[in-house]
C-alpha cells in the first residue's frame, strides 16, 4: 500500500481552526520560499466560515506566525454560474465570511472570481476561468497542470468535492483545467469546477469536515474499498500523503482510519 492521507481529528472547531492556521502558514512560507506567492484554491459550503475564525484571529506567533494575505492569489475551485451576490455564489460567501473582514495591516489578496459575462454559457465560463489559471500558472502548453500552493477543499454527504460528483462524467476528465457542469445533482445546476488531475497535483491539499452530519460519509471513504472511487477518496489516492483531513471528534466518529496526533 502507497502512504496514505493524513487525518487530524479535533475536540471542537475552535482548537480546529488553531491547528488549520499552523498548516496554512507552513504552506504560505512554502509558496513564499518557492515562487514569492501563496497561490490558494477555495471551496464553499462552511469552509469560508472555518477559514475566517483561523486567519482572521489575533497574530500570536513568531514572524512564521502571520498572514500575509498581500502575496496571496485566491482562486475557486468550483463556482455556480449566478451573480457575485447571489447566495449560492461561492465567491460571495467567501466575501461575506473572510475577505471584507480581513484587517488592513494583514494586506488584502488577489481574488479570482468568475466572469459574470457567461452566466449563460457555462462551457464558455469554464474557458475563461482556465486562462485566467493560464496567465497566472503560465501557458497551458508550458506546463501540463497548474500548481496550487493549497487547495481548501470541503466534503458532500455523497463523498463528492469541488463540483466533482459520484459517478460523474467529469472524474474522466484529463485535459481541461477547468471543466463545466451543467447538471450538478445538487443545486444550482450549472456551475465549472477544477478538474480531478488538477486538485490532485496540489502542492497541499486539505480537507475540512465537521459535525455529526458528516460520519457516515467519513467513514465509506477512509474505511471501505467502495469510498475509494468516490470523489474524495479519488482526490486521496491521487493526493496521497500531500492530503490532510481537518475534522472533528463527531465527524469521524466510528472511523476506524488511524488519526495523526498533531501536524
Amino acid at each position: 500500500m502507497g502512504k496514505q492521507v493524513n487525518l487530524y481529528s479535533f475536540a471542537e472547531i475552535d482548537v480546529l481552526a488553531k491547528s488549520l492556521r499552523t498548516y496554512i502558514l507552513q504552506c504560505q512560507s512554502t509558496g513564499f520560499e518557492r515562487h514569492g506567492a501563496f497561490k490558494v484554491a477555495v471551496s464553499g459550503g462552511s469552509l469560508p466560515k472555518t477559514l475566517a475564525k483561523a486567519l482572521l484571529e489575533p497574530n500570536t506567533g513568531g514572524a512564521d506566525g502571520v498572514v500575509d494575505f498581500s502575496k496571496w492569489e485566491v482562486f475557486f475551485a468550483d463556482e455556480r454560474a449566478v451573480p457575485l451576490d447571489h447566495e449560492d455564489s461561492n465567491y460571495g460567501l467567501l466575501k461575506d465570511e473572510l475577505l471584507d473582514k480581513i484587517p488592513k495591516h494583514l494586506g488584502q489578496p488577489t481574488v479570482h472570481p468568475i466572469d459574470v459575462k457567461y452566466l449563460d454559457d457555462v462551457q464558455e465560463m469554464a474557458d475563461q476561468y482556465q486562462e485566467v489559471l493560464m496567465r497566472s500558472f503560465a501557458a497551458k502548453d508550458s506546463v501540463k497542470l497548474p500548481l496550487f500552493d493549497l487547495l481548501l477543499l470541503g466534503c458532500g454527504p455523497d463523498g463528492h468535492t469541488c463540483s466533482l460528483f459520484p459517478n460523474h462524467e467529469l472524474l474522466r476528465e484529463s485535459d481541461a483545467w477547468v471543466a463545466p457542469i451543467e447538471d450538478s445533482p445538487k443545486p444550482p445546476a450549472k456551475r465549472i469546477t477544477l478538474s480531478l488531475p488538477v486538485v490532485t497535483h496540489g502542492v497541499k491539499i486539505a480537507f475540512i469536515a465537521t459535525g455529526s452530519g458528516k460520519k457516515d460519509i467519513m467513514k465509506r471513504i477512509l474505511d471501505t474499498d467502495e469510498g475509494r472511487s468516490l470523489p474524495c477518496g479519488l482526490v486521496n489516492e491521487g493526493g496521497a500523503e500531500r492530503v490532510s483531513w481537518f475534522t472533528d471528534s463527531s465527524a469521524v466518529e466510528g472511523v476506524g482510519f488511524p488519526r495523526r496526533g498533531s501536524l
